[in-house]
């Protein structure tokens, strides 16, 4: 919010004069190269031809985001010139949606926008440390249409490119010696594309959008000049102290897969017998701004790009822990945190809180109350564990880095709405929350019906010194109480019907719980050790996890001080996975879940084997990589084992 009313009062600068105090700092040097990122609202307008016929317009909005890089060069006159080149992603949401419309065929032409790409040039005037400009330049955006049911396959589709032209002005502000801040509108006209479909339809629109975007650049030549050729020494002459916000980024891209394993027959949710290679990719901002005394707002726009392997089914101690439950094969944009959080010091000895992620730096009172509430992803707060807990770094395996049979709520990407309390002592924390469930298994709307419907949770963390080493100790409990269906219904179900158990059938308002023991323990100043232990009541259909109903994990991560490489970890760990005695039933009949579903079960525990070296590239990035063994996948004897080998590339800053 801060940051937002130092981009529209910059607007006004130009006309109602400098403050006093900002008119005696220097200007300063806009000349240079930077990059940066963006969100946006645009409302969209797209207009073209059906079978020939020409249908009614249709208005369409969305959120989007993306990158921009470009270079600028300031003038002695305080004239600006500059070339700029971005690109926007649609949120997955909406998934681009720009219109879909009924065929007389009896099937639907949808068309989608998958990116809006533009190469600009700006030209505009510098006030100090702010600007006015205007830009325009050539435009073009990549078209998804497609015709469902299809031809040969579910949907036909063709993918053309749209060209045309961007216009707009907007505002930029100097937040620090190396970043700007700007708020800009733009509008895009692009030329209309076609396409016959193998059914005989034809489809022709062209698209305008009109764009309000609000940006945040680095600049590249790190020197965060004015003219003067000195930096400002007082943190207090930008329009928000250097302590008072942060921006950091991580990117993480991971390569997997397997060669050919044992599998006699497979089912729609089965992990294919044939090898597979896949790729995911993740890119994420985390901005953080205190607008007031203990108070934080932290928004981490995100962008995802690939598949899990077998489309993210097949195996409940699911592999990769970035491939999440929906594919996307063009980047898709999420606004994966948006949460604001307050802490109040209760006083006492203070520690100091290091600048990182969604976490702004300075001391705080040790005895203090925390309060956060917003979207948020549950386990960024509970479940935490030094050694196992994070798959952009540490182990993939969804059952290591997680909880097994803990069905934390969330929605496809794994985020949610809620709020949660943390009371801090120096020995010993507890934590409570409360967050919105899914309106049934696996889907992206979210059930309202508060208090009756959502997670409860609370965890109780024991900090202690064995043998001088550190260690926690975390006592979770949790209740989920959501449409969900019944396990043994839907089997006696379809029993008297002769047919495959369909829980969809049998959902209702139900209860679900479990409890979660986690455990880690420094054995030296390299070396660590960590354990979990969880068990949910196995009565009811899962909202959002996976298919476990008990699990149990144990691994060491050992730093590479005594090789000569601090900077490299390996981690080695083992989880067994089980099913209750009703899911057993359920899936042996033929029932589906979130991720197993063979079609017929001989059962077994589903155990995992991960290793990783992650090596050390710089103080930035780091390459790893992993080996995964899993045996009986989806808890099925008849099927595996299979060996999945991995690639990741992390790098943060």
């Amino acid at each position: 919010m801060r940051l937002l009313g130092v981009l529209v009062s910059g607007l006004f600068w130009g006309t109602i004069g400098m403050p006093a105090a900002a008119a005696e700092v220097s200007a300063f040097d806009w000349s240079g190269a930077y990059v940066g990122g963006h969100l946006a609202y645009g409302r969209g307008s797209l207009t073209g031809t059906l079978d020939g016929f020409r249908p009614t317009g249709n208005s369409f909005g969305s959120l989007s985001a993306g990158l921009q890089a470009g270079y600028n060069y300031l003038l002695p006159s305080r004239l600006l010139l500059g070339a700029e080149a971005d690109v926007s992603f649609p949120n997955f949401l909406e998934d681009g949606l720009a219109a879909q419309r009924a065929t007389v065929r009896g099937t639907s032409v949808a068309d989608r926008i998958e990116h809006v790409a533009s190469f600009r040039g700006r030209i505009g005037y510098a006030f100090n440390r702010w600007m006015v400009y205007g830009t325009g330049g050539w435009a073009w955006s990549l078209a998804r249409l497609t015709e469902s049911p299809g031809i040969g396959a579910d949907q036909d589709k063709a993918l053309p490119s749209r060209i045309g032209w961007v216009a707009g002005i907007g505002s930029e502000v100097a937040l620090a010696p190396d970043w700007t801040a700007r708020l800009e509108y733009l509008y895009d006209r692009f030329g209309s594309v076609s396409a016959a479909f193998p059914s005989g339809t034809r489809h022709s629109a062209a698209v305008d959008l009109h764009l309000l975007r609000l940006g945040l650049n680095y600049k590249l030549d790190h020197g965060g000049r004015e003219l003067s050729g000195a930096r400002v020494a007082s943190a207090d002459r930008w329009p928000i102290a250097s302590n008072d916000w942060n921006v950091h980024g991580q990117f993480t891209l991971i390569g997997q897969g397997y060669p050919s394993f044992r599998s006699p027959y497979e089912g729609p949710q089965s992990l294919s017998g044939a090898s597979q290679l896949k790729n995911t990719t993740s890119a994420t901002a985390f901005v953080g701004v205190r607008p007031w005394e203990g108070g934080e707002i932290y928004v981490n726009p995100e962008l995802m790009q690939g598949f899990g392997l077998a489309d993210t089914y097949g195996v409940a101690g699911f592999p990769n822990g970035e491939a999440q439950k929906s594919d996307f094969p063009i980047p898709r944009v999420n606004i994966a945190r948006a949460y604001v959080r307050q802490t109040f010091g209760l006083g006492g000895e203070q520690e100091a809180i290091a600048d990182g992620p969604n976490q702004l730096g300075g001391k705080q009172d040790i005895s203090r109350i925390t309060v956060t509430a917003g979207k948020l992803s549950v386990i960024d707060f509970f479940d935490g564990n030094a050694y196992a807990h994070d798959p952009r770094r540490d182990f993939l395996n969804w059952n290591m880095y997680c909880c097994g049979s803990y069905d934390f709520t969330m929605d496809k990407i794994s985020y949610t709405w809620g709020a949660l309390a943390e009371l801090n002592q120096k020995h010993w924390a507890v934590r409570f929350g409360y967050f919105l469930v899914p309106t049934e298994s696996n889907v992206n709307t979210f059930d309202t019906r508060i208090p009756d419907r959502g997670e409860y949770i609370g965890e109780v963390e024991l900090r202690y010194a064995l043998l001088s080493q550190p260690g926690k100790l975390r006592l979770m409990g949790w209740a989920n109480r959501a449409n969900a269906g019944s396990y043994a219904e839907a089997v006696a179900l379809a029993q008297s019907s002769a047919s495959a158990p369909d829980i969809t059938l049998t959902r209702k308002g139900r209860t679900n719980y479990g409890f979660v023991v986690n455990l880690e323990q420094a054995i030296t100043e390299d070396l660590g050790m960590f354990s979990r232990a969880s068990w949910d009541a196995g009565q009811t259909e899962k909202i959002g996890w996976t298919d476990c109903d008990a699990s149990l994990s144990l691994g060491a991560v050992l730093r590479g001080t005594s090789w000569g490489r601090p900077d490299d970890r390996i981690g080695i760990g083992g989880v067994i996975e089980g099913l209750s005695a009703q899911a057993r039933a359920y899936f042996a009949a033929g029932g589906l879940g979130i991720l197993i579903g063979d079609g017929k079960l001989n059962y077994a525990n589903e155990k995992v084997f991960e290793a990783y070296y992650a090596y050390s590239l710089n103080q930035w990035t780091t390459f790893t990589l992993d080996y995964q063994l899993i045996t009986n996948p989806a808890y099925n004897a008849d099927r595996g084992p299979v060996s999945v080998v991995a690639g990741r590339f992390h790098a943060e800053f």
